[in-house]
C-alpha cells in the first residue's frame, strides 16, 4: 500500500490510497540491524476492507481486482499497436524503456508491464494503478510512453551537443586518468597523491588567469614525469610557490586614526610633526577608500623609533606586520628572486614575505634601505624601482615566478639613516618622513617611561629595587651618552640593572635593599664620565671655530683647527678630508687674501707663512661644503688674532665672493649644538625654516643669528678685541676630540 503523506509515521487506512497491490514476497535480505531489502512479485490489486489488527504489526482484510476475461476489439487493436511499438523501440539502444517482456502479456498486463518499465514519476505510477478499465488504462500508459520518447529524444539531443562542445580541460582530464592509469600499472604512480594534492590546492588558490594558465601547463609536465625525475621535485615546488600565495586573501583593514593616536603617544615621546604625518597619511588612505599611495620612508639617526613606528602602524591598520632587513643586500636576485633555471632558485624576499604574510595587503618594513650593497653589475637600489612605484608594482614579476603578482595594496614603509646613500630616482619614489633626534628633556622622560621599566622587566629585577634620579638620568645622558636616539642610553640603563641584579642573585631569598642611583654613585656603575663640555676650552686660542657636521647616527660638533708658521705660502690639509672639504679650504683662504685690508689682515701673509688646517677626529672620513663658513671664521681668527666665542657655532657654505648659501641637516646639527652646550647658532638665511623641525623647547633655549655673507658672519663669530697670547691657557696636547662616528659630512 502506498501513503498519501510519505511524512505519517504511523499510517492508518484513511491515510493510504484506496487501491494497493496483492504481493508475494519473493526474497530478504538484511543490510544491518535495522535495514532490510525485499523482493516482491505483483499479483493483482486489491482493495482494503476492514484492519483485523495493528499490533504487533497491522493486518487488513483485502479484495482482490481480477482483470476481466474477456478484451474488446478496441482493446486487443490498442495493445498490438503498443506492441509493435515496443518492438520498434526495443531496436533503438537509445531508447526510453527498460527490457520489457511483452510476450504473452495479455492488455491489463501489458499496461502495467510498460507503466513499471517506463521512468515515471511517483504520481504517474500512482495514477496508472488507480486506472482499473483496461482500455483506459492503455490509452494513459500510451500517452506516457509517447511523452517518455520526446523526452528521451531531447536527452540524446542535449547529450549529442554536450559530447561536442566537450572542452579541453575535460578531454585532457580524461588523458590524465588513463595516464595515472597506465603508471599505476608500470609501478609508477607513487606521486599522483602528491599531484593530486597540488592540483587541489591550485584549485582552491583562486589564482589570477595568467599565473593559472601557468599552474596548468606545470601539472602537466608534471604528470609526465616520475617521481624519480631531477625535474619533479622543482615543478612541484614551483607550484606549491603558486597555491601558496595570497593572490585574493586581504586582511580586514582598520584605520582606526585613534587608536593609532594613543599607540604612537604611549610607546613614543616626544616627535610630533612625525605623528602627525603618519596620521595625515593613513587618514587620505580612509578617506579615498583606495589601497594605493605613497611610500613612506622614515629617515633618521638609529634609535630614534622607526622600527617600532612601522610596528604601531601595522597594529593599528590590522595588517600583518612583517620586517625585510636589507642590510648588506647586493644582489639584485634578492629582491626580484632567481630564474628556475638556476639550481636551488627560490622567490626573492618580497615574495617569500608576502606568502608570510598570508595576506595580499600586509606592512612591509624594508628595513634599511640606505644599506643596500652594490655588485658588478648589478644594483638592488635598481630593483626597488619598480617595487616602490604605486603605478608600477601591480604587475611586479619575481623571476621565480615568471608570473605578474599585485602587490599594489602592500603599504610598504622604509628605514633609512642616509638619504645620500640612496639612488636619485629611488628617493623620487619615497615620500620621506624625517625623524631628528631627541633633546635631553624627551630623553629623560623616554628613560623613565619606557626604557626603565623594559630593563627592569627584562633582567627580572622586582619593582622597586632601583631608581634613578633626574640628576643621574641627565648625567648620563649627557656624560656617557652623547647621541640622536636613545640606543646607547638604553645599554647604560642596562649595565646598571645587571650590576644590580647580581647583588639579588646572590641574596639567599633574592631580596636587597632598594637601590637609588644618584649623581654621586652614578661613576660605581659606569665608571667614569666619557663626554664633557669643552667647547670653551677647545676656543680659548685664536684660529679654532666649531663648526656643526651631519653624520648618519645624527648631528655632531666640528672643530676646525688653524696654525701658522714661519714659510713660503704652502697649504696644508689634514684630518681625512674630502675633495669637496679641501675646496672649500683654498675657496676661504682665497677670499681672506682678496679682502686683506676689509679684514684687516696682512696681505703679504702668505709670501712668509705656511697655512695648516687641521680638523681632529683624522680617522674619520670627513667631506661636504657646509665647514666652509667655519673654515673662514677659523682662518681669519688666526689672521687677525680675534677668537672665536665659545658659546658659538656655525654651519654654511661659503663662495669665493663671501655669500653665504644653505645646507642641510639642519635640524640634526642644531640639536648637537645643544647636547653640546652651544647656545648661540650661526645658519644661513635660506635655512630659517628649517628650524620648525627643531623641538620648541630647544629654539626657546638658543640664540639664532642668520647670515647672508661673510661679514655678518665674522661681526657674530669674533670676539671684538683681539686675544693677548699673555693670558692665553697652557695648550693641553690631550684634549679629546669631538665624538666620532663612521662618517662625517658637513653638508
Amino acid at each position: 500500500a502506498s501513503q498519501r503523506d510519505p511524512e505519517t509515521e504511523n499510517p492508518t487506512l484513511s491515510d493510504l490510497h484506496p487501491i494497493g497491490v496483492l504481493a508475494k514476497v519473493r526474497r530478504i535480505e538484511t543490510a544491518g540491524e535495522t535495514v532490510a531489502h525485499v523482493v516482491l512479485e505483483g499479483l493483482a490489486r486489491c482493495t482494503f476492507v476492514e484492519p483485523i489488527q495493528s499490533d504487533p504489526y497491522p493486518v487488513v482484510r483485502v479484495t482482490p481486482i481480477p482483470d476481466a476475461e474477456r478484451d474488446d476489439a478496441e482493446t486487443e487493436t490498442l495493445a498490438d499497436a503498443l506492441r509493435e511499438r515496443v518492438s520498434e523501440l526495443a531496436q533503438d539502444s537509445a531508447g526510453p524503456l527498460e527490457p520489457v517482456r511483452i510476450q504473452g502479456a495479455k492488455p491489463g498486463q501489458l499496461a502495467d508491464r510498460l507503466a513499471a518499465a517506463l521512468p515515471l514519476s511517483r504520481e504517474d505510477e500512482l495514477e496508472v494503478l488507480m486506472t482499473l478499465p483496461r482500455l483506459t488504462r492503455l490509452r494513459l500508459v500510451a500517452k506516457l510512453l509517447n511523452k517518455a520518447i520526446d523526452l528521451g529524444q531531447m536527452r540524446a539531443k542535449a547529450d549529442l551537443e554536450v559530447r561536442k562542445r566537450l572542452s579541453k580541460q575535460q578531454h585532457d582530464a580524461i588523458l590524465r586518468e588513463r595516464i595515472r592509469a597506465m603508471k599505476h600499472q608500470l609501478g609508477d604512480g607513487e606521486g599522483n597523491s602528491q599531484i593530486d594534492s597540488i592540483r587541489a590546492r591550485i584549485g582552491q588558490a583562486d589564482l589570477d588567469p595568467e599565473a593559472q594558465e601557468a599552474a596548468e601547463r606545470e601539472l602537466s609536465r608534471l604528470e609526465t614525469l616520475s617521481p624519480g625525475h631531477p625535474e619533479f621535485a622543482v615543478a612541484h615546488t614551483y607550484l606549491e610557490w603558486l597555491a601558496d600565495l595570497p593572490w585574493k586573501r586581504r586582511a580586514e583593514t582598520k584605520h582606526d586614526l585613534e587608536k593609532l593616536g594613543e599607540h604612537l603617544e604611549r610607546d613614543h615621546y616626544g616627535l610630533d610633526a612625525v605623528k602627525q604625518r603618519i596620521l595625515e597619511h593613513l587618514a587620505v588612505l580612509e578617506l579615498s577608500g583606495s589601497q594605493r599611495g605613497t611610500i613612506l620612508c622614515l629617515a633618521g639617526p638609529p634609535g630614534v623609533g622607526k622600527t617600532s613606528i612601522a610596528r604601531a602602524i601595522a597594529e593599528a591598520s590590522g595588517r600583518p606586520y612583517i620586517r625585510i632587513a636589507l642590510g648588506g643586500v647586493h644582489d639584485e636576485a634578492e629582491i626580484r628572486g632567481h630564474r628556475r633555471t638556476y639550481v636551488g632558485a627560490l622567490p626573492g624576499r618580497i615574495i617569500s614575505a608576502i606568502r608570510k604574510g598570508g595576506v595580499k595587503n600586509p606592512v612591509v618594513l624594508l628595513d634599511e634601505v640606505d644599506k643596500l650593497g652594490h655588485a658588478w653589475g648589478r644594483s638592488p637600489q635598481s630593483a626597488l624601482l619598480e617595487l616602490l612605484d604605486p603605478e608600477q608594482n601591480h604587475t611586479f614579476t619575481d623571476h621565480y615566478l615568471a608570473v605578474p603578482f599585485d602587490l599594489s595594496e602592500v603599504m610598504f614603509i622604509c628605514t633609512a639613516n642616509d638619504l645620500g646613500a640612496m639612488s636619485a630616482p629611488l628617493r623620487d619614489r619615497l615620500e620621506v618622513v624625517e625623524i631628528g633626534g631627541y633633546t635631553p628633556d624627551e630623553k629623560l622622560h623616554i628613560a623613565k617611561r619606557h626604557l626603565l621599566p623594559t630593563k627592569l622587566t627584562d633582567h627580572a629585577l622586582p619593582e622597586g629595587c632601583l631608581s634613578f634620579s633626574d640628576e643621574a638620568m641627565r648625567t648620563i645622558i649627557t656624560g656617557y651618552t652623547r647621541e640622536a636616539g636613545v640606543r646607547q642610553l638604553g645599554r647604560s640603563l642596562a649595565k646598571v640593572c645587571r650590576a644590580v641584579a647580581v647583588d639579588v642573585a646572590r641574596n639567599v631569598d633574592h631580596r636587597i635593599a632598594p637601590v637609588a642611583v644618584t649623581a654621586d654613585n652614578l661613576h660605581d656603575y659606569l665608571g667614569r664620565q666619557r663626554f664633557f663640555d669643552e667647547v670653551a676650552e677647545r676656543t680659548a686660542v685664536p684660529g679654532i671655530a666649531t663648526g656643526l657636521a651631519w653624520t648618519p647616527v645624527g648631528g655632531d660638533v666640528l672643530f676646525v683647527e688653524t696654525s701658522r708658521m714661519p714659510g713660503k705660502g704652502k697649504l696644508e690639509c689634514t684630518g681625512q678630508l674630502g675633495d669637496v672639504m679641501k675646496e672649500s679650504i683654498r675657496a676661504a683662504l682665497t677670499f681672506v687674501r682678496s679682502n686683506a685690508d676689509a679684514l684687516d689682515v696682512d696681505p703679504d701673509f702668505l709670501t712668509r707663512n705656511d697655512i695648516h688646517v687641521h680638523i681632529p677626529a683624522g680617522a674619520v672620513p670627513k667631506d661636504g661644503p657646509s665647514a666652509g663658513v667655519t673654515i673662514f671664521s677659523a682662518l681669519t681668527s688666526l689672521l687677525t688674532g680675534r677668537r672665536v666665542r665659545p658659546d658659538t657655532a656655525m654651519t654654511g657654505e661659503a663662495t669665493l665672493r663671501g655669500r653665504v648659501l644653505p645646507v642641510g641637516g639642519i635640524s640634526s646639527k642644531v640639536l648637537a649644538a645643544h647636547r653640546a652646550g652651544i647656545s648661540r647658532v650661526i645658519l644661513p638665511l635660506r635655512n630659517e625654516h628649517d628650524l620648525e623641525k627643531v623641538p620648541a623647547e630647544v629654539r626657546n633655549e638658543m640664540e639664532f643669528i642668520f647670515v647672508e655673507d661673510m661679514k655678518q658672519v665674522l661681526s657674530a663669530a669674533l670676539e671684538s678685541k683681539p686675544h693677548d697670547p699673555a693670558h692665553a691657557p697652557t695648550w693641553n696636547a690631550g684634549l679629546r676630540p669631538p665624538h666620532g662616528s663612521p662618517s662625517v659630512s658637513t653638508g
